[in-house]
This record gives C-alpha cells, sequence and structure tokens, in this order.
C-alpha cells in the first residue's frame, strides 16, 4: 500500500477487530485434530474469547470432543476470500490454536454445538502477519459493516462503476500510469480499500472515510464525503 500523506496515522483495524469480523462472517472452517483435517461448513459466534461452532452429531470431532474431559487440542484454520473478482481473491488467512469441547445437542437432533476456548490466534496477509492473544481477541468490538461488507461491495462493483471511476481522482495518479482496472477489495467503518489491477501486478490503496461508519446507513453518508472530495478535488487520507 502506499503511505499516508503527512505526518498523520491512517486508522484501520487492529489484527484482533479483523479477526473477530472474519470469524463473524465465515461460514466454513477446518479443524485440524486427531491427526487429520476435518471440514466443517458452519457459522460461527464469537463470545469473546470462545467460539461456537456447528457440527454432526456422528462426526469424529463431537465424538472426540465428548470424551476430552480437558478439551480436545485443535487448530482452526479460515480463509478471507474477497466477495468481488480480482486476481489473487485470498485476503487473509487465519489460523487459531485453542481446545474443543462438547456444548450441547442441537434441537435437530442430528448436530451438537461446540465450544472452542482459542489460546492465541495468527492473521497473515499480503501486508504481514499479526498475533493475538485470548484477551485481545476478547476486547475486539466488532466491525459494524462485517456482516455487509460482501452484499455493499458487490453492489458497489456490479452497480456503481461510475463511482469507482470518480474515486481514482482522490488517488496519487502515479499508481494510475498503468491503466489499472479498479475494483473494490474491501471496507470496514474506517475506510474503503481499492485493488488496483494491471498487466504487470495489483497494489491495493485505503481511502480513509472522514469519520468512522457506525453503521450502513452511515456507511453511505461516509461514501458520499468520498465522493464529494473527489468532486472537488479535496485531499483526503489514503495509504
Amino acid at each position: 500500500m502506499s503511505l499516508p500523506t503527512g505526518d498523520t496515522e491512517v486508522p484501520e483495524p487492529t489484527t484482533a477487530e479483523r479477526i473477530h469480523g472474519l470469524l463473524r462472517t465465515t461460514s466454513s472452517l477446518t479443524v485440524r485434530a486427531l491427526g487429520e483435517h476435518h471440514h466443517l461448513d458452519t457459522p460461527v459466534s464469537v463470545h469473546g474469547s470462545r467460539l461456537r461452532l456447528r457440527c454432526a452429531l456422528d462426526d469424529p470431532l463431537t465424538t472426540a470432543a465428548a470424551g476430552a474431559d480437558d478439551g480436545l487440542a485443535v487448530v482452526l484454520d479460515v480463509t478471507d476470500v474477497s466477495p468481488v473478482a480480482v486476481r489473487d481473491r485470498v485476503r487473509a488467512r487465519l489460523t487459531l490454536a485453542g481446545r474443543l469441547h462438547l456444548a450441547h445437542l442441537a434441537d435437530d437432533g442430528l448436530s451438537a454445538h461446540l465450544w472452542v476456548d482459542v489460546a492465541h490466534a495468527v492473521l497473515a496477509t499480503p501486508y504481514g502477519t499479526g498475533a493475538v492473544t485470548a484477551a485481545d481477541l476478547a476486547h475486539a468490538a466488532p466491525d459494524p459493516l462485517a456482516r455487509h461488507e460482501a452484499a455493499m461491495l458487490t453492489h458497489l462493483a456490479d452497480d456503481h462503476a461510475d463511482a469507482l471511476d470518480l474515486l481514482t481522482r482522490l488517488l496519487d495518479p502515479a499508481v494510475l500510469t498503468h491503466a489499472p482496472d479498479v475494483r473494490p477489495l474491501a471496507l470496514d467503518r474506517y475506510g474503503l480499500v481499492l485493488r488496483l489491477d494491471h498487466p504487470h501486478g495489483h497494489r491495493d490503496v485505503r481511502l480513509v472515510f472522514p469519520e468512522p461508519a457506525r453503521d450502513t446507513e452511515d456507511f453511505g453518508h461516509r461514501m458520499h464525503d468520498l465522493l464529494t472530495a473527489a468532486q472537488r478535488g479535496l485531499p483526503v487520507h489514503r495509504h
């Protein structure tokens, strides 16, 4: 990413906040336990540093968790994939270590709820790797846009190419010399990340909102702020 202008630190989510958001929005993960990889299609509920998963009643993981008094040692792998079609769609890879416990049987009689007490986690992105403890995760606040990010990004990509073109006026002209294809890659309460894709590679640029968005309606206002700045040639923070 390009560096922010001036000495102002550009706000963006912490590693713990990114992990929190990824867990709340994933629908599948891989559990490494019992010497094998177990793929689960399950939503994840985040309760501090404890995660709740759903697993088939006859799955070996459920059986092993039920028989482990101190919990079953596991490693969880979650992949964050951009909802918008871009080159190199993997935005991050998350690895969590902890212990798996049986919580209770589900109402359907065919599955069970499992708890994972997270000990620590590592988030790897194209820009670096960050590690957090259970306490870090427990104190992280969920991003108010996380659950809506995929829908908002695809809507922006599919229906507002004109807005994306306008936003390029906020970028350093040097990054546009190869006439890159501009696509929205990620968003959070602090800003929008654009992927600039050209034949020789790509780079990502974050456009920072004047104020953090509090909800989806507020996100619309923050996007309006960026578009107004682009129309009027006003400076914004970017990196």
